[in-house]
């Protein structure tokens, strides 16, 4: 049986925000996940190839994923809101999603500035199955918020990230509270270059863990 696969526009705090809806291949859906996107004013969408390989990794792993493309990206409504705004644009599609599916557990995934976004949230809620965070940014402020967080917590980087580099990332993430989980990707740049099938499939073995 072929996946679903449907378009929403969803309502999010500054507007309508365009979502793509996909459920697992050739599994009944498991749970569902919401997968956030990099950075809204440097090029970042849900189709960026990096969050489609995350999606596709965890439909593999009987997950429905949905992107959605932040405020002010794609054809979703509003303006960039320096990460506070989007972390309410991601509230808003967990909403969405988990009335949709309301037996099915949830989890949060994002790449780089997305990452920011589901950690934050996620650490929040308190509730997530799981958060899996590829691509963490290092440089945008000490997520001090991390340190109590008792969510559990996948982390998959490129070994030459230049945004999240090991040396600053491995002494940042010893301070983070369990349950958590660090995986490094040997590949190119903080995009996974050369190494998208490794990233995907990190993703889907991590995920098939839960």
């Amino acid at each position: 049986m072929p996946r679903r696969i449907e378009s929403h526009t969803l309502a999010g705090p500054a507007g309508g925000l365009e979502a793509l809806l996909e459920e697992p291949d050739h599994r009944e859906p498991r749970m569902c996940a919401v997968v956030c996107h990099p950075h809204p004013l440097f090029g970042g969408t849900m189709h960026n190839k990096v969050v489609y390989r995350l999606a596709r990794g965890l439909r593999r792993a009987g997950i429905v994923v949905l992107r959605f493309n932040f405020r002010g990206v794609g054809t979703s409504e509003g303006e960039h809101a320096h990460l506070e705004g989007e972390i309410e644009d991601a509230r808003a599609a967990l909403d969405w999603l988990r009335a949709r599916y309301p037996d099915l557990p949830y989890a949060l995934a994002g790449f780089s500035f997305g990452s920011r976004v589901i950690t934050r949230l996620g650490c929040e809620l308190g509730d997530a199955a799981f958060l899996m965070a590829a691509g963490f940014p290092t440089r945008w402020g000490p997520p001090e918020y991390l340190e109590n967080c008792t969510a559990p917590k996948i982390f998959i980087q490129s070994s030459t990230d230049q945004y999240g580099p090991r040396a600053e990332l491995e002494p940042m993430y010893e301070r983070f509270a369990p349950p958590k989980e660090l995986h490094w990707i040997e590949s190119a740049d903080h995009f996974f270059v050369g190494a998208l099938e490794a990233l995907e499939e990190e993703v889907f073995r991590a995920a098939e863990s839960f």
